[in-house]
Protein backbone atom coordinates (compact mmCIF):
# COMPACT_ATOMS: atom_id res chain seq x y z
CA UNK A 1 0.00 0.00 0.00
CA UNK A 2 1.42 3.26 -1.07
CA UNK A 3 2.19 5.82 1.99
CA UNK A 4 -0.29 8.39 2.61
CA UNK A 5 0.54 11.81 4.25
CA UNK A 6 -1.03 15.16 4.48
CA UNK A 7 1.45 16.45 1.90
CA UNK A 8 0.09 13.96 -0.71
CA UNK A 9 -3.55 14.94 0.27
CA UNK A 10 -2.47 18.47 -0.69
CA UNK A 11 -0.57 17.45 -3.76
CA UNK A 12 -3.46 15.48 -5.52
CA UNK A 13 -5.98 18.39 -4.42
CA UNK A 14 -4.14 21.18 -6.79
CA UNK A 15 -5.13 21.84 -10.50
CA UNK A 16 -3.75 18.56 -12.94
CA UNK A 17 -1.65 20.11 -15.40
CA UNK A 18 -2.23 17.81 -18.70
CA UNK A 19 1.12 15.54 -19.73
CA UNK A 20 1.80 16.71 -23.26
CA UNK A 21 2.55 20.27 -21.70
CA UNK A 22 4.22 19.43 -18.43
CA UNK A 23 6.93 22.10 -17.10
CA UNK A 24 9.67 21.26 -15.41
CA UNK A 25 8.33 23.45 -12.41
CA UNK A 26 6.90 22.97 -9.04
CA UNK A 27 3.87 23.18 -10.11
CA UNK A 28 3.83 19.76 -12.57
CA UNK A 29 5.26 17.70 -9.03
CA UNK A 30 2.46 19.38 -6.53
CA UNK A 31 -0.34 18.77 -9.04
CA UNK A 32 0.65 15.05 -10.41
CA UNK A 33 2.86 13.33 -7.94
CA UNK A 34 0.99 11.11 -6.19
CA UNK A 35 3.51 8.91 -4.95
CA UNK A 36 6.29 10.78 -3.61
CA UNK A 37 6.15 14.25 -3.03
CA UNK A 38 10.23 15.73 -2.83
CA UNK A 39 11.30 11.91 -1.85
CA UNK A 40 12.64 10.94 -4.60
CA UNK A 41 16.68 9.93 -5.12
CA UNK A 42 17.02 14.21 -5.77
CA UNK A 43 18.69 15.88 -3.23
CA UNK A 44 18.11 19.03 -1.69
CA UNK A 45 20.52 20.41 0.43
CA UNK A 46 20.33 19.37 4.32
CA UNK A 47 19.52 20.98 6.80
CA UNK A 48 21.65 20.25 10.27
CA UNK A 49 20.02 17.45 12.40
CA UNK A 50 18.36 17.79 15.72
CA UNK A 51 21.15 15.21 16.87
CA UNK A 52 24.89 15.17 16.10
CA UNK A 53 25.61 14.96 12.69
CA UNK A 54 28.41 12.34 11.40
CA UNK A 55 30.90 15.56 10.78
CA UNK A 56 30.94 16.52 14.28
CA UNK A 57 32.67 13.12 15.39
CA UNK A 58 36.58 13.30 14.45
CA UNK A 59 37.56 11.10 11.36
CA UNK A 60 39.74 8.28 11.69
CA UNK A 61 41.34 7.08 8.69
CA UNK A 62 40.95 4.74 6.56
CA UNK A 63 42.24 0.76 7.68
CA UNK A 64 42.74 -1.92 5.73
CA UNK A 65 40.04 -4.25 4.63
CA UNK A 66 40.36 -7.86 6.69
CA UNK A 67 38.31 -10.12 4.64
CA UNK A 68 36.94 -13.97 6.07
CA UNK A 69 38.91 -16.58 4.96
CA UNK A 70 35.89 -19.21 4.88
CA UNK A 71 34.81 -20.21 1.66
CA UNK A 72 30.71 -20.64 0.56
CA UNK A 73 29.14 -24.21 1.99
CA UNK A 74 27.50 -24.74 -1.51
CA UNK A 75 27.79 -23.41 -5.08
CA UNK A 76 27.52 -20.07 -6.34
CA UNK A 77 22.97 -19.50 -7.24
CA UNK A 78 22.46 -18.47 -10.65
CA UNK A 79 23.93 -15.15 -11.23
CA UNK A 80 25.30 -14.45 -8.19
CA UNK A 81 28.68 -13.64 -6.44
CA UNK A 82 30.44 -14.72 -3.10
CA UNK A 83 31.18 -12.01 -0.96
CA UNK A 84 33.63 -13.18 1.89
CA UNK A 85 32.50 -10.57 4.40
CA UNK A 86 35.31 -9.19 6.92
CA UNK A 87 35.90 -6.00 8.52
CA UNK A 88 36.67 -2.89 6.31
CA UNK A 89 36.24 0.93 6.94
CA UNK A 90 32.72 2.47 5.77
CA UNK A 91 32.18 6.17 4.88
CA UNK A 92 33.60 8.59 2.62
CA UNK A 93 35.49 12.09 2.42
CA UNK A 94 33.76 15.02 0.52
CA UNK A 95 34.86 14.83 -3.06
CA UNK A 96 37.88 16.51 -4.04
CA UNK A 97 36.69 19.24 -6.08
CA UNK A 98 33.70 20.55 -4.22
CA UNK A 99 33.04 23.72 -6.72
CA UNK A 100 29.38 22.39 -7.17
CA UNK A 101 29.06 23.17 -3.23
CA UNK A 102 26.42 21.97 -1.05
CA UNK A 103 25.22 18.90 -3.33
CA UNK A 104 28.43 17.31 -3.29
CA UNK A 105 28.71 16.95 0.56
CA UNK A 106 29.15 13.67 2.11
CA UNK A 107 28.52 14.81 5.57
CA UNK A 108 26.06 11.93 6.10
CA UNK A 109 28.53 9.30 5.18
CA UNK A 110 31.00 10.27 7.92
CA UNK A 111 32.34 9.63 10.28
CA UNK A 112 35.00 6.99 8.89
CA UNK A 113 34.22 3.65 10.81
CA UNK A 114 35.04 -0.12 11.12
CA UNK A 115 32.00 -2.14 10.31
CA UNK A 116 32.16 -6.01 10.09
CA UNK A 117 30.02 -8.17 7.91
CA UNK A 118 29.27 -11.52 7.54
CA UNK A 119 29.94 -13.07 3.86
CA UNK A 120 26.87 -13.42 1.40
CA UNK A 121 26.04 -14.16 -2.01
CA UNK A 122 25.02 -10.95 -3.95
CA UNK A 123 23.43 -10.85 -7.71
CA UNK A 124 26.28 -9.99 -10.22
CA UNK A 125 23.81 -7.37 -11.69
CA UNK A 126 21.09 -5.01 -10.99
CA UNK A 127 17.09 -6.83 -11.71
CA UNK A 128 16.42 -6.99 -15.19
CA UNK A 129 13.52 -6.71 -16.84
CA UNK A 130 13.87 -9.79 -18.24
CA UNK A 131 13.86 -11.22 -14.14
CA UNK A 132 11.26 -8.43 -12.97
CA UNK A 133 8.71 -9.71 -15.71
CA UNK A 134 9.29 -13.31 -15.28
CA UNK A 135 8.22 -12.87 -11.40
CA UNK A 136 5.04 -10.60 -12.36
CA UNK A 137 3.90 -13.40 -14.75
CA UNK A 138 4.26 -16.13 -12.15
CA UNK A 139 2.54 -13.81 -9.09
CA UNK A 140 0.43 -11.18 -11.13
CA UNK A 141 2.03 -8.67 -8.79
CA UNK A 142 1.03 -4.92 -9.42
CA UNK A 143 3.73 -2.23 -8.58
CA UNK A 144 3.02 1.16 -6.75
CA UNK A 145 3.59 3.00 -9.52
CA UNK A 146 1.08 0.80 -11.77
CA UNK A 147 -1.62 1.37 -9.06
CA UNK A 148 -4.80 4.03 -9.34
CA UNK A 149 -4.98 5.86 -6.18
CA UNK A 150 -8.26 5.30 -4.82
CA UNK A 151 -10.46 8.43 -4.23
CA UNK A 152 -11.55 7.23 -0.43
CA UNK A 153 -7.33 7.83 0.37
CA UNK A 154 -7.88 11.41 -1.50
CA UNK A 155 -10.85 12.51 -0.57
CA UNK A 156 -10.26 16.10 -1.46
CA UNK A 157 -8.35 15.65 -4.67
CA UNK A 158 -10.29 15.82 -8.04
CA UNK A 159 -11.25 12.82 -10.25
CA UNK A 160 -8.33 13.96 -13.11
CA UNK A 161 -5.70 13.80 -10.62
CA UNK A 162 -5.71 10.03 -9.31
CA UNK A 163 -3.78 8.77 -11.90
CA UNK A 164 -1.17 6.03 -11.74
CA UNK A 165 2.18 7.26 -12.77
CA UNK A 166 5.94 7.76 -11.74
CA UNK A 167 8.90 10.06 -11.59
CA UNK A 168 10.66 10.72 -15.36
CA UNK A 169 13.86 12.65 -15.84
CA UNK A 170 12.89 15.25 -18.13
CA UNK A 171 15.53 17.88 -19.28
CA UNK A 172 14.22 21.63 -19.68
CA UNK A 173 14.95 23.16 -23.02
CA UNK A 174 16.77 26.38 -21.22
CA UNK A 175 19.54 26.61 -18.74
CA UNK A 176 17.73 26.58 -15.50
CA UNK A 177 19.35 26.82 -11.66
CA UNK A 178 20.45 23.89 -10.24
CA UNK A 179 18.97 24.77 -6.97
CA UNK A 180 15.34 23.42 -7.70
CA UNK A 181 15.11 19.90 -8.90
CA UNK A 182 11.50 20.33 -9.75
CA UNK A 183 12.64 22.03 -12.95
CA UNK A 184 13.89 18.67 -14.44
CA UNK A 185 11.42 15.47 -12.89
CA UNK A 186 7.70 15.37 -13.80
CA UNK A 187 5.23 12.71 -12.63
CA UNK A 188 3.95 11.11 -15.70
CA UNK A 189 0.67 9.20 -16.10
CA UNK A 190 1.33 5.69 -17.07
CA UNK A 191 4.77 5.48 -16.51
CA UNK A 192 5.96 2.48 -14.65
CA UNK A 193 8.80 -0.46 -15.03
CA UNK A 194 6.58 -1.45 -18.30
CA UNK A 195 6.75 2.14 -19.94
CA UNK A 196 10.13 3.70 -18.26
CA UNK A 197 9.85 7.04 -20.11
CA UNK A 198 5.59 7.13 -19.98
CA UNK A 199 2.82 5.28 -21.67
CA UNK A 200 4.20 5.29 -25.18
CA UNK A 201 7.49 3.84 -24.61
CA UNK A 202 8.10 0.01 -23.79
CA UNK A 203 10.41 -2.68 -22.71
CA UNK A 204 11.59 -4.24 -26.88
CA UNK A 205 15.52 -4.19 -26.83
CA UNK A 206 15.31 -3.37 -23.13
CA UNK A 207 15.25 -6.72 -21.65
CA UNK A 208 18.80 -6.48 -20.39
CA UNK A 209 18.20 -3.03 -18.62
CA UNK A 210 18.28 -2.62 -15.32
CA UNK A 211 14.32 -2.62 -14.00
CA UNK A 212 13.29 0.83 -12.87
CA UNK A 213 10.02 2.66 -11.51
CA UNK A 214 10.44 0.31 -8.32
CA UNK A 215 9.05 1.20 -4.93
CA UNK A 216 11.13 -0.10 -1.75
CA UNK A 217 7.82 -2.63 -1.61
CA UNK A 218 8.09 -3.77 -5.06
CA UNK A 219 12.08 -4.79 -4.58
CA UNK A 220 11.26 -6.77 -1.61
CA UNK A 221 8.25 -8.43 -2.88
CA UNK A 222 10.32 -9.39 -5.99
CA UNK A 223 13.63 -10.59 -3.43
CA UNK A 224 10.77 -12.78 -1.46
CA UNK A 225 9.35 -14.34 -4.92
CA UNK A 226 13.38 -15.53 -5.89
CA UNK A 227 14.27 -16.54 -1.93
CA UNK A 228 16.68 -13.31 -1.77
CA UNK A 229 16.39 -10.38 0.31
CA UNK A 230 17.92 -6.39 -0.37
CA UNK A 231 21.28 -5.78 1.32
CA UNK A 232 22.20 -3.88 3.74
CA UNK A 233 23.68 -0.31 3.74
CA UNK A 234 26.56 -2.04 4.99
CA UNK A 235 26.65 -5.26 2.93
CA UNK A 236 26.31 -3.13 0.02
CA UNK A 237 29.47 -0.70 0.55
CA UNK A 238 31.74 -3.97 1.41
CA UNK A 239 30.12 -5.73 -1.81
CA UNK A 240 30.99 -2.61 -3.68
CA UNK A 241 34.46 -1.60 -2.62
CA UNK A 242 35.58 -5.19 -3.93
CA UNK A 243 38.24 -5.40 -1.42
CA UNK A 244 39.94 -2.02 -1.67
CA UNK A 245 40.20 0.36 0.79
CA UNK A 246 39.51 4.07 1.22
CA UNK A 247 39.21 4.38 -2.31
CA UNK A 248 36.70 7.34 -4.09
CA UNK A 249 35.53 4.76 -6.76
CA UNK A 250 34.51 1.27 -6.78
CA UNK A 251 37.76 0.51 -8.67
CA UNK A 252 40.42 3.07 -7.59
CA UNK A 253 40.79 6.73 -7.25
CA UNK A 254 40.73 7.84 -10.73
CA UNK A 255 37.69 8.21 -12.22
CA UNK A 256 38.96 7.25 -15.28
CA UNK A 257 41.91 5.15 -15.56
CA UNK A 258 43.95 5.77 -18.92
CA UNK A 259 40.63 7.38 -20.14
CA UNK A 260 38.53 4.52 -19.70
CA UNK A 261 34.55 4.71 -18.65
CA UNK A 262 34.30 2.96 -15.53
CA UNK A 263 30.33 3.39 -15.21
CA UNK A 264 27.42 5.39 -16.84
CA UNK A 265 27.43 8.85 -15.38
CA UNK A 266 26.11 12.20 -17.01
CA UNK A 267 28.19 14.10 -19.33
CA UNK A 268 27.47 17.30 -20.74
CA UNK A 269 26.15 20.36 -19.13
CA UNK A 270 23.40 18.80 -15.86
CA UNK A 271 20.45 18.97 -16.58
CA UNK A 272 20.33 20.21 -20.00
CA UNK A 273 21.89 17.48 -22.21
CA UNK A 274 23.75 13.92 -21.54
CA UNK A 275 26.46 14.13 -24.08
CA UNK A 276 26.79 10.34 -24.00
CA UNK A 277 30.86 10.26 -23.98
CA UNK A 278 30.73 7.15 -21.98
CA UNK A 279 28.70 5.45 -24.70
CA UNK A 280 24.87 5.92 -23.41
CA UNK A 281 22.61 8.63 -23.09
CA UNK A 282 20.32 8.06 -20.26
CA UNK A 283 20.27 4.43 -18.71
CA UNK A 284 22.37 1.57 -20.16
CA UNK A 285 21.85 -2.49 -20.32
CA UNK A 286 23.29 -4.32 -17.42
CA UNK A 287 27.06 -5.05 -17.02
CA UNK A 288 28.56 -2.77 -20.40
CA UNK A 289 31.35 -1.24 -17.74
CA UNK A 290 34.22 -3.34 -16.01
CA UNK A 291 33.36 -5.12 -13.02
CA UNK A 292 34.97 -4.70 -9.69
CA UNK A 293 37.25 -6.46 -7.97
CA UNK A 294 34.48 -9.02 -6.55
CA UNK A 295 33.16 -9.54 -10.19
CA UNK A 296 29.68 -6.80 -9.65
CA UNK A 297 29.10 -4.45 -12.01
CA UNK A 298 27.01 -1.29 -11.73
CA UNK A 299 28.06 -0.50 -8.72
CA UNK A 300 28.51 3.38 -9.59
CA UNK A 301 26.59 4.80 -11.75
CA UNK A 302 23.64 3.24 -14.37
CA UNK A 303 20.56 3.01 -11.55
CA UNK A 304 20.06 3.59 -7.77
CA UNK A 305 19.76 0.74 -5.57
CA UNK A 306 17.54 0.38 -2.99
CA UNK A 307 18.91 -1.13 0.60
CA UNK A 308 16.60 -2.44 3.48
CA UNK A 309 18.46 0.45 5.93
CA UNK A 310 16.25 3.40 6.69
CA UNK A 311 17.62 6.44 6.23
CA UNK A 312 19.42 8.88 8.87
CA UNK A 313 21.92 11.21 8.17
CA UNK A 314 23.42 10.38 11.74
CA UNK A 315 23.73 7.13 11.55
CA UNK A 316 27.52 6.76 11.22
CA UNK A 317 27.78 8.92 13.96
CA UNK A 318 25.83 7.22 16.24
CA UNK A 319 27.79 3.76 15.02
CA UNK A 320 31.05 5.48 15.73
CA UNK A 321 30.58 6.69 19.10
CA UNK A 322 29.85 3.42 20.24
CA UNK A 323 33.40 2.94 20.09
CA UNK A 324 33.55 -0.53 18.71
CA UNK A 325 33.06 -2.44 15.45
CA UNK A 326 29.67 -2.63 14.71
CA UNK A 327 28.90 -5.82 13.26
CA UNK A 328 25.98 -6.75 11.17
CA UNK A 329 24.68 -3.67 11.18
CA UNK A 330 21.08 -3.43 10.46
CA UNK A 331 20.11 0.33 9.82
CA UNK A 332 18.66 2.78 12.53
CA UNK A 333 15.33 2.01 14.08
CA UNK A 334 13.86 4.55 12.44
CA UNK A 335 13.83 7.49 9.22
CA UNK A 336 14.84 10.73 9.94
CA UNK A 337 15.33 13.45 7.13
CA UNK A 338 15.72 17.03 8.41
CA UNK A 339 14.62 18.10 5.34
CA UNK A 340 11.85 16.36 4.87
CA UNK A 341 11.05 15.15 8.60
CA UNK A 342 8.09 13.14 7.96
CA UNK A 343 8.75 11.00 5.43
CA UNK A 344 10.13 7.47 5.65
CA UNK A 345 13.14 6.82 3.28
CA UNK A 346 15.17 3.98 2.76
CA UNK A 347 18.89 4.55 2.17
CA UNK A 348 19.57 4.39 -1.75
CA UNK A 349 23.09 3.61 -2.78
CA UNK A 350 25.50 3.52 -6.00
CA UNK A 351 24.65 6.60 -8.02
CA UNK A 352 23.19 6.54 -11.23
CA UNK A 353 22.96 8.12 -15.15
CA UNK A 354 22.61 11.41 -13.79
CA UNK A 355 25.26 11.34 -11.26
CA UNK A 356 27.53 14.49 -11.95
CA UNK A 357 30.07 16.12 -10.36
CA UNK A 358 28.52 19.43 -11.54
CA UNK A 359 25.54 18.56 -8.41
CA UNK A 360 25.69 15.90 -7.26
CA UNK A 361 28.92 12.90 -7.04
CA UNK A 362 27.62 9.91 -4.80
CA UNK A 363 28.60 7.29 -7.77
CA UNK A 364 31.59 7.88 -4.81
CA UNK A 365 31.86 4.21 -3.40
CA UNK A 366 31.10 5.58 -0.16
CA UNK A 367 28.80 8.05 -1.03
CA UNK A 368 24.51 7.51 0.76
CA UNK A 369 21.28 8.59 -1.36
CA UNK A 370 18.26 8.20 0.20
CA UNK A 371 14.27 8.14 -1.34
CA UNK A 372 10.59 7.89 0.00
CA UNK A 373 9.84 4.57 0.47
CA UNK A 374 6.98 4.67 -1.86
CA UNK A 375 8.18 6.20 -4.92
CA UNK A 376 9.91 4.84 -7.93
CA UNK A 377 11.79 7.01 -10.95
CA UNK A 378 13.31 6.15 -13.97
CA UNK A 379 17.33 5.55 -12.32
CA UNK A 380 16.32 3.35 -9.53
CA UNK A 381 16.73 -0.32 -9.31
CA UNK A 382 17.90 -2.74 -7.13
CA UNK A 383 19.71 -5.90 -6.76
CA UNK A 384 19.40 -8.91 -4.15
CA UNK A 385 21.61 -10.65 -1.79
CA UNK A 386 21.21 -14.16 -0.11
CA UNK A 387 22.74 -15.31 2.75
CA UNK A 388 25.25 -18.70 2.80
CA UNK A 389 22.40 -20.72 3.97
CA UNK A 390 19.36 -18.91 2.56
CA UNK A 391 17.75 -18.00 5.71
CA UNK A 392 15.23 -15.26 6.43
CA UNK A 393 13.90 -13.44 3.19
CA UNK A 394 12.22 -10.42 5.61
CA UNK A 395 13.41 -7.29 5.39
CA UNK A 396 13.12 -4.17 8.05
CA UNK A 397 10.38 -1.90 7.96
CA UNK A 398 8.74 -3.97 5.48
CA UNK A 399 5.12 -3.60 7.21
Amino acid sequence: MRKRTKKRQTQLSQPAIPAASRKRTWCIIAGLAIAAGAGWVVYSPQRPATTPVAGAVPKPAFEPTVTNSSPPSAGAPDGMVWIPGGEFSMGTEDPPDMSAGAMNSMADARPIHRVYVDGFWIDKTDVTNEQFEKFVKATGYVTVAERKPRAEDYPSAPPQNLVAGSVVFAPPDHPVSINNHYQWWSYVQGANWRHPAGPESDLKGRENYPVVHIAYEDAVAYAKWVGKRLPTEAEWEFAARGGLSGKLYDWGNDFRPNGKWMANTYQGKFPLKDTGEDGYLGIAPVAQFPPNGYGLYDMSGNVWQWTSDWYRPDYYAQLAAAGNVASNPQGPDSPYDPSEPTEKKKVHRGGSFLCTDQYCSRYMVGGRGKGEVSTGTNHLGFRCVRPPGGGDSMQRGEG
